[in-house]
């Protein structure tokens, strides 16, 4: 028997986890979706504990999380309402779609009662004597049967029973106003609707990033690195993927800018941010002299005050229209030392991807130091550049290509292979003296009399 006041320790299951199998049973989520989520949930380390609550810019999902407050221009939104009413959630779209019809029928059936009214049509008649006056809307007698007219005329349904007569102008005049009102409130009702079910963000909805980030080393430099898919087979036509780094910075007058929007190039050949998504790319950027990533290491990642947005731009194949996905990464979710594992398989003259190791990585070996330590270490110092002279033969320029003979030069800034020999030369006007001038050619040195000596 179990002792009284001991206490029992439940499971608690993953409650959202559980909603996606669920979903997924009932087919409302792709498989891939589903397997994608399950195995990043799976290597997720548990942080649940150690995690501050730290506030982001772009969430998860791609919604903005920010919260406007004391917005004194209220008018300004009714000066787009068709953009007001898109941007709306359904709820109140709905609600404001029936109250616009609503609305619209209460106030012309109250005119057309009016006009029955004033005309003499409500007065009570024998209904076997039809010598009476014409009225101006054929039975209409109480307000009932002149709402029930207003919806006939408004919506077009003509059940015949009630219509215009010639006897009224006023009702003639009153019928092609409310037709036109009509016409004007399904028009903008039904494009609301349509701009609401056929919003970019619904495509969005299929594009997968990574749930981490990696810094791993690639090409023996330290580079960033994240994981994006399509789940759908319809491709995403003229695709740019756009990296923000938004960080708080202090300027060198001690102005505090909290939010510093700075740009991260990604790598490509074509030196552009098309991708062409046809399968799950890894986009890295090679952190390097000049990122805003460039003094981050191992030891500061925790301690670092900023986040990463990603931002996929494209055009619907299917529809046309651009949409826009976005994610973010924040230094919790950027794992040091790790990389990607391959998830692209060639099977049966095809290309298989296997969607359950979408977010899987891998612990590789890796310095902890930041590109500028490690820069430092390998002799790269700011603002200086060692020169040498170089015979016949290849000589490394920087790390990005290779030319034949002159110096070469570390830094980020070269300098052309003469500025040294013009300050020489200055020097030796300035003294009057013999002075050797190391020109480069293609194998030899070339002996230069100095101007004090032109004279001889």
């Amino acid at each position: 028997m179990m002792r009284m006041g001991m206490k029992v320790k439940r499971r608690v299951p993953n409650f959202p986890g559980s909603i996606s199998i669920m979903l997924a049973r009932k087919g409302l989520l792709p498989d891939g979706f589903l397997l994608t989520r399950l195995a990043e949930d799976q290597n997720q380390p548990n942080r649940s504990h150690t995690r501050s609550l730290r506030a982001r810019f772009i969430t998860k999902t791609g919604s903005c999380n920010v919260v406007h407050k004391n917005i004194r221009e209220q008018g300004r939104f009714l000066q787009d309402v068709f953009t007001t009413m898109v941007d709306l959630k359904w709820q109140y779209s709905l609600l404001i779609f029936t109250s616009a019809f609503l609305c619209s029928w209460m106030l012309f059936a109250m005119i057309w009662w009016l006009l029955a009214f004033a005309h003499g049509d409500l007065e009570p008649r024998d209904p076997d004597n039809d010598s009476g006056p014409v009225p101006c809307v054929t039975a209409i007698h109480s307000f009932t049967s002149a709402f029930l007219f207003s919806i006939e005329v408004q919506v077009t349904i003509g059940f015949g029973g009630r219509m215009v007569t010639e006897e009224c102008p006023v009702a003639i005049i009153t019928l092609i106003i409310q037709n036109i009102l009509g016409l004007i409130i399904n028009a903008v009702m039904l494009g609301c609707v349509f701009m609401k079910t056929a919003q970019a963000n619904r495509r969005a909805e299929t594009l997968i990033f990574s749930r981490n980030a990696v810094i791993a080393t690639r090409n023996g430099r330290p580079t960033f690195m994240f994981r994006v898919g399509d789940l759908r087979k319809s491709m995403i036509i003229s695709a740019t993927m756009q990296l923000q780094v938004i960080r708080r910075t202090v300027t060198t007058e001690g102005e505090v800018v909290p939010v510093c929007q700075l740009d991260i190039q990604v790598e490509n050949p074509l030196r552009s941010n098309g991708i062409f998504l046809v399968s799950p790319l890894i986009i890295s950027h090679t952190i390097e002299r000049g990122s805003p990533l460039y003094d981050l290491s191992a030891q500061s990642l925790a301690t670092e005050d900023l986040e990463i947005i990603v931002i996929l731009e494209g055009v619907v194949e299917t529809t046309g229209i651009t949409m826009q996905a976005r994610t973010s990464y924040t230094p919790e979710e950027i794992l040091w030392g790790q990389r990607f594992v391959s998830i692209i398989t060639e099977e049966d003259g095809r290309y298989c991807v296997d969607y359950s190791k979408f977010g899987n990585t891998v612990p590789v070996r890796m310095s902890l130091l930041s590109a500028k330590e490690l820069d430092q270490t390998r002799g790269i110092q700011e603002g200086t550049s060692e020169t040498h002279l170089q015979g016949w033969g290849l000589v490394r320029a920087g790390r990005g290509g290779f030319r034949r003979g002159g110096r070469t030069c570390d830094g980020s800034a070269p300098q052309p292979w003469y500025a040294q020999s013009e300050k020489q030369e200055k020097d030796a006007e300035q003294k009057g003296k013999k002075k050797k001038v190391q020109l480069e050619v293609i194998g030899r040195q070339v002996e230069e009399e100095g101007p004090g000596d032109m004279s001889d």
